[in-house]
């Protein structure tokens, strides 16, 4: 049996970028599926094996089943970040049926990067901690019928492994975050050029993406009874007004901000409830819950299973972002 070789699926995107990354730090041997543009940091790294593949053409899982190596571990991070239902149904779901079909001919492990969003936060109140034994949102026959598309997009490719997956991991990161992409969804909405701020306690779930490739990687060589689920979240969780300020000291922006505290906004929500439809998503309160609810975000099964610490602080981590920014 020769050296694991590490399988990576949208590895030219944001965490795929740092997966591939990780594993070449490591020493170990990377098969890099992209479908775009070949990032140019791979060029002449002979442990990089490029293959452009969109894993939604007819003969994507053929290619796939030709190319996997016979020691391999599979790291599965190409989906679409959004709530677009053609892209998702595309992106997310038609790409995983086709790694699920060539995964079922190989003796590979498999790690699935899911999302947070799986949770059902209807079913918390204010402070509570998610856990990976959180309610998840009910399973939808499509991703539509789910919260918002994304949330049932990932609910429904975890759907696809759960039966068959007996060494594998399923890992559930917050908002990634890093270099290139430091701010996030959870803080709240532009209006011009001012932000609005939607409360400023309560954990946010981050997961800086060197971190989560750090998890992935590891998670492809270690062996695990079933599915291993494991919440993906930063061991220096900031509150949303620490978060303001280490970004406005670092970025500049947003220079304009208002918070308004989460319980006077979820009011508004209510009173609104009729007209609902009509408004973005933060005056839907399913959506406002899932998002900003101020929750506690513990990550003590992954610091179980995969013990170490944050290189840095939260501060040290965004002052790196900015750093590596020029």
């Amino acid at each position: 049996m020769g050296q694991l070789t590490i399988a990576i699926t949208g590895a030219g995107g944001f965490l795929g970028r740092a997966c591939v990354a990780e594993a070449r730090r490591r020493g170990l041997p990377v098969l890099a599926l992209y479908r775009n543009s070949l990032p140019g940091d791979w060029a002449g790294d002979a442990g990089i094996t490029p293959l452009q593949l969109d894993l939604t053409a007819p003969d994507a899982a053929d290619r796939l089943r030709a190319a996997l190596p016979e020691d391999c571990a599979i790291i599965h991070a190409a989906a679409h970040l959004g709530d677009n239902l053609a892209a998702v149904a595309r992106d997310t779901l038609s790409a995983t049926r086709t790694l699920r079909d060539a995964w079922r001919d190989s003796d590979a492990r498999l790690v699935l990067i899911s999302s947070l969003a799986v949770y059902d936060t209807d079913a918390l109140a204010p402070g509570d901690a998610v856990s990976e034994s959180t309610p998840l949102i009910p399973l939808p026959d499509t991703p539509e019928q789910a919260r918002d598309a994304y949330a049932g997009s990932k609910r429904l490719q975890e759907a696809l492994f759960l039966d068959d997956l007996q060494d594998g991991w399923i890992l559930r990161p917050g908002a990634l975050w890093g270099p290139g992409r430091t701010w996030h969804a959870l803080q709240g909405f532009r209006a011009s050029k001012l932000f609005v701020t939607i409360g400023s306690h309560g954990e946010l779930p981050l997961a800086h993406v060197d971190l989560c490739a750090q998890i992935a990687v590891e998670a492809a060589r270690t062996p695990t009874p079933g599915p291993g689920i494991v919440n993906v979240f930063d061991d220096d969780r900031p509150t949303r007004a620490r978060f303001l300020r280490a970004h406005r000291r670092c970025f500049g922006w947003p220079r304009l901000n208002v918070t308004v505290p989460y319980g006077a906004w979820l009011a508004l929500v209510r009173l609104l409830k009729p007209i609902s439809g009509n408004l973005p998503g933060l005056f839907r309160e399913n959506i406002l819950r899932a998002r900003l609810m101020p929750l506690r975000y513990p990550n003590t099964r992954m610091r179980s299973a995969f013990p170490g610490e944050d290189i840095d602080t939260f501060e040290g981590l965004m002052t790196r972002a900015a750093e590596d920014r020029g």
